[in-house]
């Protein structure tokens, strides 16, 4: 039977109407039935559909994209395992509160509860992790649906973060009554800047313009805030540490950054200010058992990063760039407190590691197998950065060597929930938002297998990335007796797959490096022919400080174990 033609007025038409008006570009999608009158509709406005070939990597472009261009990114799945293989994407925009609007349909309403293909509660499914989901069933609630689902992945009315819909597919086919469709369903929203009190500023002057040996800490909500923070950095003589969700806010040259010295000033500084930060693992929790006395500031407009864990002896609920200001006017000419000489010795430290990691980088040493050390190969990929380079680093270990050994203006890794795979997504994604950049993902082996299929995508849609594969042979595979007809196992053997060659087969510019001396080369005719794969051999001995510590709670501190120990003597007294 023919497909009815979808009328201007049908519910889908709608949809990508109110998308395009918001400013929506790109939608990251896989097709599917339930889901076909929003692509045609989408198409028809000019929305560029991005084909994936998972559903979870469509949410990890769409989460890339929300966290580099500000805006609400958009994914469209279909329905039933469309919608469970995008949970772990959601899951991971979920923990990290990156604003994703994740579309999708149900059976059309007559069918529901029958037994009808790929009939679930969808809803039922995400709601734990999404700040709003909801089936819209009546075509005249579409445009106050989607509009309060944008409002709730930007944060206004809690937490930002993913959201969902799903529509019977009757529902997208059915006319949306003119009169509901209102201008204001339409318009573009301006982002909520929040004012901090007063009186809380005052008393964040009192206590910053006090302290000896303030350290700054940002997070998520800290972006958009860099000029304000590093000029207050410089008002205070403050030390600062960036984390993963804000890197390159301050720049790396900028006297206050002192990252090489993570463990020891968080345990030197007498007051901590969290900008837009939660105190999760990365941070011990903010425990008097690392922190010791200090006494802690939190500025934030999410409550998760004003008062997780930690109380704050003031807390300064507003937009983090409009509470900075505040706090540089309320001091006016005062002259703080702090000790220069703490900061300039920490900086001086900080320097000294930094460039001694360089060169401890370019001269790693191979391993007893001749194969390269994965620092040698870092090496070689920093040098060749420029320095407004996206830099995205995935894997266990190797996120590890990379999250150090790459400097970046833009960074993104896994995040929080350690949702490894994020990598070829996100970069594809990073690259064409960003196509005037360059964009380099950073990947172990194993991470890069579970969305290795996307270097089609990034094939297909032209998507100008660099993916360099540390590829330390890490799966293992039997080694069989070959004097035995069916072959007895009798070992294991590491097998170094051939990553270029499956990067070849989808079109994609692809060299395999073993030798440290090649690398360089091979980076730079890869740089000139993207979007590019170069599946770099190395060493499966090398560790990294986390891995020989155990499971590591902070980066550059201790294991998981010894923090235990720490916080137990602590409560213990």
């Amino acid at each position: 039977m023919p497909v009815p033609p979808l009328a201007e007025q049908s519910a889908a038409a709608v949809i990508a109407r109110i998308l395009k008006a918001r400013g929506v570009q790109r939608v990251y999608a896989l097709c599917g039935g339930h889901v076909m009158p929003i692509w045609m509709r989408l198409d028809a406005e000019g929305i560029r559909i991005v084909d994936v070939r998972d559903e979870r990597a469509a949410i990890y472009m769409a989460h890339a994209e929300a966290q580099l261009t500000g805006m609400v990114g958009v994914a469209l799945v279909t329905a039933g395992p469309g919608v469970t293989n995008a949970m772990t994407g959601i899951a991971n925009a979920h923990v990290a509160r990156v604003p994703v609007l994740v579309l999708s349909g149900t059976p059309p309403r007559p069918q529901e509860n029958r037994g009808a293909l790929q009939d679930m509660v969808h809803t039922d499914l995400v709601r734990s992790i999404t700040r709003y989901a909801r089936t819209v069933r009546e075509p005249a609630l579409v445009p106050q649906e989607l509009d309060e689902a944008f409002s709730r992945a930007v944060g206004q009315g809690g937490e930002p973060g993913p959201v969902y819909l799903d529509f019977p597919v009757d529902t997208l086919r059915a006319e949306v009554p003119k009169a509901v469709q209102l201008p204001e369903h339409f318009a573009p929203k301006r982002a909520t800047r929040i004012a901090p009190d007063a009186e809380a500023v005052q008393e964040a002057v009192e206590l910053l313009w006090s302290a000896k040996r303030p350290l700054f800490i940002s997070g998520r909500g800290a972006q958009g805030s860099g000029d304000a923070l590093g000029k207050l950095l410089t008002r205070l003589n403050a030390a600062y540490l960036d984390t993963g969700e804000s890197r390159g806010l301050i720049p790396e040259d900028h006297a206050s950054v002192v990252a090489a010295m993570r463990g020891g000033v968080m345990g030197q500084a007498d007051v901590v200010v969290t900008v837009g930060r939660r105190l999760d693992f990365q941070l011990a929790y903010g425990s008097p058992a690392v922190f010791g006395d200090a006494k802690f500031l939190r500025i934030a407009d999410a409550p998760s990063e004003l008062r997780d864990n930690r109380r704050g002896a003031v807390e300064i609920f507003a937009t983090p760039s409009i509470a900075l200001e505040a706090i540089l006017e309320a001091a006016g000419d005062r002259k703080p407190a702090s000790d220069g000489d703490w900061l300039a010795t920490l900086r001086g430290k900080h320097v000294e590691r930094s460039e001694k990691l360089v060169t401890t980088m370019r001269n790693a040493a191979p391993g007893s197998d001749g194969r390269m050390h994965p620092n040698k190969a870092l090496a070689a990929v920093r040098d060749a950065l420029p320095d407004d380079a996206i830099v995205v680093a995935d894997g266990g270990d190797f996120l590890s060597f990379a999250r150090v050994g790459l400097p970046a203006s833009t960074y993104l890794d896994p995040g929080p929930l350690g949702c490894i795979g994020v990598g070829t997504p996100f970069g594809i994604a990073a690259s064409l938002a960003c196509p005037d950049r360059t964009v380099v993902v950073a990947t172990g082996d194993g991470a890069f297998g579970f969305n290795a299929m996307e270097i089609d995508t990034a094939v297909r849609h032209k998507a100008p990335l660099l993916v360099v594969v540390a590829n330390n042979g890490s799966w293992a595979i039997e080694v069989r007796d070959q004097q035995e007809t069916h072959g007895k196992v009798v070992g294991t053997r590491l097998q170094y797959a051939d990553h270029a060659a499956m990067a070849r087969a989808f079109g994609m510019h692809a060299e395999r490096v073993e030798k440290a001396e090649d690398l360089p080369g091979a980076i730079q005719r890869a740089l000139a022919n993207r979007p590019a794969l170069l599946d770099v051999i190395v060493t499966p001995e090398a560790a990294s400080s986390d891995a020989k510590s155990g499971l590591a709670w902070v980066p550059d501190l201790q294991p998981l174990e010894a923090w235990d120990d720490a916080e137990r003597k602590w409560r213990n007294g």
